[in-house]
């Protein structure tokens, strides 16, 4: 029975999430946690892991879940549910490409989504900072962590002014990993 619910759940997954993997988490956060198969922390802790190891976030989730709960064929059954509906909607729009994309009402639709897409990655973003700035023994707000996310926005967006290229992804995560180990670790 697990097997059938990791793919109905991961297929919601795949079929539902427009704008990627950021967009995508609140809808894994609520399959994840209405069957049970991570808790809130666990979840935050894995979306970190799916992050810094290559591959769609989305995918890497999946697969973790799926291992972690059914094994390799959890694990197969979870990554190709939420897959499947991305490779099949991609070969529909190969297919259609030319007359869709000059279709004005399949070009308004995307230009409407777009804000849509932004709005819910901000509020996981928002959502992902609130709930890990904080320290658990004493249930209070971590400013130092508020702090460090304002200076690495700072840094990353005054990048951007400085040079047309900016700072890239990596050494963003560089940076902040020997900055959080020179904070946090020492």
């Amino acid at each position: 029975m697990i097997y059938l619910d990791l793919l109905i759940g991961f297929l919601k997954v795949g079929l539902f999430s427009f704008g990627g993997a950021y967009a995508a988490i609140p809808l894994i956060r609520d399959v994840v946690l209405a069957h049970g198969w991570l808790d809130d922390e666990m979840l935050s802790y894995m979306i970190a892991v799916s992050e810094s190891t290559p591959g769609p976030i989305m995918v890497n989730l999946a697969t973790y879940v799926g291992s972690n709960k059914g094994g390799l064929l959890g694990a197969v059954v979870a990554t190709t549910a939420v897959m499947l509906p991305a490779f099949l909607i991609i070969l529909l729009i190969m297919v259609l490409a030319r007359s869709l994309f000059e279709n004005s009402f399949v070009q308004a639709i995307l230009r409407g989504l777009k804000p849509c897409v932004i709005g819910v990655i901000l509020a996981t973003g928002v959502y992902m900072i609130l709930g890990n700035c904080h320290v658990k023994t004493e249930n209070r707000v971590d400013n130092t962590a508020i702090i460090m996310t304002c200076g690495f926005a700072a840094v990353y967006f005054g990048a951007r002014k400085v040079s047309k290229k900016g700072l890239s992804p990596i050494g963003l995560i560089c940076l902040a990993a020997v900055v959080g180990v020179a904070v946090y670790g020492i």
